[in-house]
């Protein structure tokens, strides 16, 4: 790809710095790191079609997968950079002229990469109003990787280029504060779910549970998200080996863990016991159905998006950390307990549940209602007009 292309052009886009006063809302370009299966690509999917009046196009810098497709489905112009690596510099000229010709009023980018070249790219490109979301900060990592004295020092230097840094949490804007980011310059707009997408249904768990090969009558433990370490899927798998027989793991996701997984799984006894379910998108709330108790075993998180969605299912969870829950009043997840981050406490835990366990599904908690989508996208919508108003 050597040249910006122009599907993210409309007929007469204004060129940056000069906006109509009729517009009935900014045009906004999408920047991401890439849009593979993850936390970060599905909650753009999901926001998108909330802010459809403001979004003129999402760019992926790489990995055009399948929320790529779901997006144009959808009917979004979405545009693969073809970035070949974190240091393909040749990447950005072709960014700027993308975004020059797109006449953008607000760049929103999203993942450390994308951040850091969008923030260049916008500025280069004449546009002043410059939205990052800040999705995976972790204490000691960010998206899945061990946090370094370069790696911050860098993302500080491409931060003091935009606008606003979007936190997805308070316990993110409590990190970017310590980090040095100016407070003036965090704003909060929690991740959001689509609740009634998650709400139970006995008919796709009896299918869920006939597609994989999961008895009707077993106790299901489930874990979602990426197999990579900080996930601790291997403490959770431990967990389980020695509980009652009739005990089943249902992983949701895939990695680069997989095959050490595997392994310990066979290590510790339970391989029989584990059933991997891969990747999926929109066929997670199937899956949530056909569990019966669901663990986070992450020590490390930005957010908690699983943990939220398992309890918009009605499923009773168990969790090391969950900022989205921790930000709140106490009570408004009644549903989910947190534990310690060891196998021992978490065979413990879930020896509990199992005991207690019951047929019917728990009330949809406050919680969820908290982090509807539709709320956060009203709050980006806000923000959206306050950064182009104010470029």
């Amino acid at each position: 790809m050597t040249a910006a292309p122009r599907t993210l052009r409309r007929p007469g886009a204004r060129r940056p710095g000069v906006r109509s006063p009729h517009a009935p809302a900014p045009r906004v370009l999408h920047i991401i790191t890439g849009l593979g299966i993850g936390g970060a690509e599905e909650q753009l999917r999901l926001l998108v079609p909330h802010l459809r009046e403001a979004t003129a196009g999402v760019v992926t810098l790489t990995n055009p997968g399948p929320v790529a497709d779901a997006l144009r489905a959808d009917g979004v112009p979405v545009v693969h950079l073809g970035m070949r690596g974190n240091r393909d510099l040749t990447a950005l000229p072709r960014l700027v002229r993308l975004i020059r010709r797109g006449g953008f009023d607000v760049v929103h980018t999203h993942l450390y990469r994308a951040c850091l070249y969008g923030r260049i790219a916008a500025r280069l490109a004449g546009v002043r109003a410059v939205v990052a979301t800040e999705h995976s900060l972790g204490a000691a990592q960010i998206e899945g990787r061990p946090l370094s004295a370069g790696a911050r020092a860098l993302y500080l230097a491409g931060e003091r280029l935009g606008t606003t840094t979007v936190a997805v949490s308070g316990t993110v804007a409590r990190r970017l504060a310590e980090w040095g980011v100016p407070p003036s310059r965090i704003r909060v707009v929690p991740n959001g779910i689509d609740a009634a997408r998650f709400a139970f249904d006995a008919d796709a768990r009896r299918a869920a549970r006939q597609r994989l090969g999961l008895a009707p009558d077993a106790y299901v433990v489930g874990g979602v998200g990426r197999l990579v370490p900080g996930k601790r899927f291997d403490t959770l798998i431990r967990a389980v080996a020695p509980l009652p027989p009739g005990v089943r793991l249902l992983l949701v996701g895939e990695g680069g863990e997989r095959a050490r997984l595997e392994r310990v799984a066979r290590e510790c006894g339970a391989a029989g016991r584990v059933v991997w379910a891969g990747a999926v998108s929109r066929g997670l709330p199937e899956l949530l159905s056909a569990m019966d108790v669901f663990v986070s075993a992450s020590a490390d998180e930005a957010f908690g998006l699983a943990v939220v969605e398992a309890l918009a299912a009605g499923l009773p969870v168990l969790y090391a950390a969950c900022p989205a829950l921790d930000d709140l009043p106490p009570g408004r997840a009644p549903g989910a307990r947190r534990t310690g981050g060891t196998a021992a406490e978490l065979t413990a835990a879930l020896r509990s549940a199992y005991a207690t366990r019951g047929a019917a599904r728990l009330p949809v908690p406050e919680a969820v209602r908290h982090y509807d989508i539709a709320r956060s996208a009203r709050q980006l919508m806000s923000l959206y007009h306050e950064a182009s108003e104010r470029r």
